[in-house]
């Protein structure tokens, strides 16, 4: 897997164009400028956080007791129902009922932005390739800086492009998410198999 398609894959299953108006429902009653610091305080925790399992994710793994195959075959189910969420959105949202208040970590940064799906898949990442942390890494934050960038602008691509337009596309990323993890499940129970 290459730099770029890596950060493609972690791009589709962080999902910024799908929680643009759930941000934006979150934020609605925090002023402009607060909008902003509580936006880039939730985005910088879920980058630590993904950041945590790339690296130390492995480690947690052998701790457990856990192999990759478990992993990837659970990563696959998760981001199974995520991507199948995204296509048919139940009516309280992604990820449930939002509870009031200006939200710290929980739903922005986790599961919002870094949830079970991305953490399962830099878990794999970086215990199928530790070599290559370091360009996981890159590949993280080319994906996280995309995602901040859509998220920090999504007033504008909603007046833009509209309510429409932003629920085609997050089903047209759901559509990718659920290739991605019948891809990542079958890998997972291939592997299991073969060892």
């Amino acid at each position: 897997m290459t730099i770029a398609s890596a950060a493609l894959l972690l791009f589709l299953i962080l999902d910024p164009l799908g929680n643009v108006p759930v941000f934006l429902s979150m934020l609605r009653s925090l002023p402009p400028r607060r909008q902003r610091i509580v936006l880039a305080r939730e985005l910088l925790i879920a980058l630590g956080v993904l950041m945590a399992f790339l690296w130390c994710g492995k480690y947690a793994l052998e701790l457990m007791h856990l192999r990759q195959e478990s992993v990837s075959i659970a990563g696959g189910i998760v981001l199974f129902l995520i991507g199948i969420r995204m296509i048919f959105p139940p009516p309280e949202g992604l990820m449930g009922e939002i509870p009031d208040g200006e939200p710290f970590i929980v739903p922005m940064a986790i599961p919002l932005v870094a949830g079970p799906s991305g953490m399962a898949a830099v878990i794999l990442m970086g215990s199928k390739d530790p070599a290559r942390l370091g360009d996981w890494s890159l590949a993280l934050v080319i994906a996280w800086a995309a995602t901040a960038a859509i998220l920090f602008s999504a007033t504008y691509l909603y007046k833009w492009l509209g309510m429409r337009v932003l629920t085609a596309l997050e089903r047209l990323m759901g559509m990718l998410l659920v290739a991605i993890s019948v891809q990542m499940l079958m890998d997972g129970v291939a592997a299991f198999l073969a060892g």
